[in-house]
């Protein structure tokens, strides 16, 4: 019994620290992402209807095709790559999720180094 007692805090405890996981939410509508370069930031407007993705950026806009492998996973790959790096899938992995918002990572599909940032929803 005290075994028991002495847990029921613990588990309480990591309860609180659970990340929310509403990545269903995040499949479809207009978002926004924003990042530093070289001490500028930049800022990507995408729309994504569940397995297609129409991002723009520097009035640059281009089309990709989305594959979900799970609720909140999926892989990118541009429908109309312009060089070698384009051809290249980007696995896409939403970490946790907010009312408007969710943060992820992101890398090469097959490769080790994955960034992370922050999406928020605008529509």
């Amino acid at each position: 019994m005290k075994k028991i007692l002495f847990l029921l805090p613990l588990i309480a405890l990591a309860s609180c620290y659970n990340a929310e996981h509403n990545c269903k939410d995040f499949k479809n509508g207009k978002f926004k992402f924003e990042t530093e370069v070289n001490g500028v930031k930049k800022t990507t407007f995408f729309e994504r209807n569940d397995s297609i993705e129409i991002e723009t950026f520097e009035g640059k806009t281009d089309t990709a095709t989305v594959r979900w492998v799970s609720d909140c996973e999926y892989v990118l790959q541009k429908k109309h790559p312009k060089n070698m790096a384009e051809e290249k899938a980007i696995s896409m992995k939403i970490l946790t999720t907010s009312k408007d918002s969710y943060t992820f990572e992101f890398g090469l599909v097959g490769s080790e180094e994955k960034q992370k940032g922050k999406v928020y929803k605008v529509e």
